[in-house]
């Protein structure tokens, strides 16, 4: 995995802090394997922040700056399909998804690219926004953050939020209503381009026979009718497939099942922590972390990895476990999307890398697989004890029940990133994988686990998609922390409670 890049400020540490995650779920979607994930993630991040600097600086004459258009998250998401799309052309497309491959060398993906009155409508009418608009609205819809924590985000009056939501509502629809009508078309789309304005604005309004059927076969005045209808709760997909195509159903499920994590499964009323927050006991702190990007901008949203979930927990890591969430990197997707969607059967199966510091030399595979289309998260209950047994059988008297290889994959001035691989002797249903860090370092985000981290003692605690893991088979799973002074690897690792062999 390529290096991460400084961050060059605490501003860019912070973007990176929020908007990280978002990047890698896509870039998850996109590729055959986790390590591929992140490699494009990185890539893609690199490149967003570069368009996104080179849009935001200063004019000719220095009059002032230049409109990014597209808020933070979807104009990386959007580097994401541009540098998948480059890996096709480059002869790297075995990297990626099969069925990303196809779409990307098909008419659809042409159309994000190709002539700027032709591009999808929700497209263009995010663009034509105030970016700090545009910012709420894809916060609310596409990355379904709760209200209160997307006013805290963007600075909004958490009492007001909610109706400058339904302004910018009524404003996008008003922007996508406009890029229709510019939309070069046939005699038949514009006889309906009245009617399908008329039809769209009420909830209760029937459609017409005659346009329904002119909507089944008309992909472009589709799309615009799905923006142009507010009611009914399909914005945030046409929101999302107008902005990055292909995956859009998988993304956004994705999306709103990390929310779901963030507020807590069952727990009406409460916000939950915001990415770049953690929890100590009742108390809240946010922790900065050190990031990507480039240019002290004021922007809003990105950051990679899993949304920062709260940390403190018991004294034990067993009892950790009980109330352990959700990992945010991978929720599952069970929405069917207008545009071809991802398969979600592969299993993600990094390549061996060569040995770096604190890393074990022995090759590494991980067992983490994609979760099919499924129901959202269900209560995550204690690890399994008779799993950890079976190990310790497995591996013979005298033996280590696993053996753990700890990968430092980046470092910067007060933060770094890091793989966590574990081969165990014996077949698991659960598992969760515990050290203890020597100089003070605090886990951030994690994904493919969650974590709980109680002083130096941290525990990651399997995702629900990557819990069963075969015999002589290895776990991954990977994380951002922050580090003062000294980072020296950790020590006494255990898979569930049982003494594991490091190198």
């Amino acid at each position: 995995m390529p290096d991460l890049p400084a961050p060059q400020g605490p501003t860019e540490a912070a973007l990176f802090s929020e908007c990280w995650d978002a990047v890698l779920s896509y870039a998850d979607l996109c590729t055959s394997g986790s390590l591929t994930a992140h490699q494009l993630a990185t890539e893609a991040f690199t490149r967003g922040m570069r368009e996104i600097r080179a849009a935001s600086a200063p004019t000719v004459r220095g009059a002032g700056r230049r409109s990014t258009r597209l808020p933070v998250i979807p104009e990386l998401l959007t580097a994401v399909r541009e540098t998948a799309a480059a890996w096709e052309a480059g002869g790297q497309g075995h990297k990626l998804d099969p069925d990303l491959r196809l779409w990307l060398n098909s008419p659809q993906a042409a159309r994000y690219t190709g002539p700027p009155l032709r591009r999808p409508v929700a497209l263009r009418g995010l663009r034509d926004m105030q970016e700090g608009d545009a910012a709420l609205l894809w916060l609310a819809e596409a990355e379904a953050l709760p209200l209160p924590a997307a006013a805290r985000r963007l600075g909004l009056d958490p009492a007001m939020v909610a109706l400058e939501l339904d302004e910018v509502r009524a404003l996008f629809r008003d922007r996508c209503h406009r890029a229709h009508r510019d939309t070069p078309m046939d005699t038949e789309c514009r006889s309906y381009a009245r009617l399908l304005d008329a039809v769209t604005r009420s909830a209760g309004a029937d459609t017409p026979e005659d346009l329904s059927r002119h909507l089944a076969t008309c992909v472009p005045c589709a799309e615009a009718a799905a923006c142009l209808r507010l009611h009914g709760g399909g914005l945030p997909a046409a929101l999302t497939g107008g902005v990055i195509g292909w995956g859009a159903l998988a993304y956004l499920e994705r999306r709103r099942r990390a929310a779901e994590v963030r507020l807590g499964a069952g727990r009406p009323g409460q916000a939950g922590p915001e990415p770049g927050e953690e929890r100590e006991g009742a108390g809240r702190h946010r922790l900065l972390l050190g990031g990507l990007v480039g240019t002290a901008v004021l922007l809003s949203a990105l950051a990679l990895g899993a949304s920062l979930m709260p940390f403190g927990g018991s004294a034990a890591d067993t009892a950790a476990v009980h109330d352990a969430g959700r990992p945010v990197a991978d929720p599952a997707t069970s929405q069917a999307a207008p545009v071809p969607s991802p398969s979600r059967s592969r299993a993600s199966a990094p390549a061996p890398r060569p040995s770096v510091t604190h890393r074990s030399a022995t090759p590494t595979r991980t067992a983490t697989g994609r979760a099919k289309p499924g129901p959202g998260p269900e209560p995550q209950g204690t690890a399994s004890a008779t799993a950890s047994a079976r190990a310790s059988a497995s591996a013979g008297p005298g033996a280590a029940a696993c053996r753990v290889s700890y990968h430092l994959d980046g470092q910067w001035s007060d933060g770094f990133q890091a793989t966590v691989t574990v081969t165990t002797a014996g077949a698991l249903t659960d598992w969760r994988v515990a050290w203890s860090f020597r100089d003070g370092q605090r886990v951030g985000q994690m994904w493919d686990a969650t974590a709980r981290q109680n002083g130096s003692r941290v525990t990651a605690v399997a995702a629900d998609y990557n819990r069963s893991v075969t015999a002589h088979g290895t776990l991954s799973f990977g994380f951002l922390a922050s580090w003062q002074g000294r980072n020296r690897a950790p020590y006494a690792f255990t898979l569930n409670g049982a003494p594991c062999a490091t190198g």
